[in-house]
């Protein structure tokens, strides 16, 4: 995952920035997400069709967070969502479907990256909670699923 996945959407963005396209690291500029949303995408879906030709499984994980990031991008037509906040209320959500005590203490860790968004002037407190909203309307359809699967 770390190959397919995290190292090249790391590197596309470092190179956006070197290259002046991007104006932070943070890829806090409305426009300039939506190519990052491809990247992402990009990078979500190499990793499912390796995960399906090559070791014959279908990650419902990976899955769900390409439904958030696409859910995403639609929003980011209308608000910037925060990326941060919806990822992070979404890992919440991947650690209650384990153990419902770390997915409480993930989320204080949500809500501790949402306030820092908005101290940091990267989103108002209108994006935080549209980009929590999102990702907690995708975790419970995944926490639903995913209890659905182990049935």
């Amino acid at each position: 995952m770390l190959l397919i996945i995290v190292i090249p959407v790391s590197l596309w963005i470092f190179w956006n920035v070197k290259k002046a396209k991007y104006a932070d690291i943070d890829v806090s500029n409305r426009d300039q997400r939506k190519g990052l949303y491809f990247v992402i995408a990009g990078a979500l879906l190499a990793f499912l069709s390796y995960d399906y030709f090559f070791q014959k499984n279908i990650d419902i994980t990976i899955i769900f967070l390409l439904i958030l990031l696409l859910t995403l991008q639609m929003s980011n037509y209308f608000i910037k969502s925060s990326m941060h906040t919806a990822f992070n209320v979404f890992v919440a959500a991947l650690f209650f479907a384990i153990n419902p005590v770390f997915g409480i203490m993930w989320l204080g860790i949500a809500v501790l990256v949402g306030i820092t968004r908005i101290i940091l002037k990267r989103h108002t407190l209108q994006e935080v909670f549209t980009g929590a909203l999102i990702a907690i309307l995708v975790s419970f359809i995944y926490l639903y699923a995913n209890i659905k699967i182990q049935s």
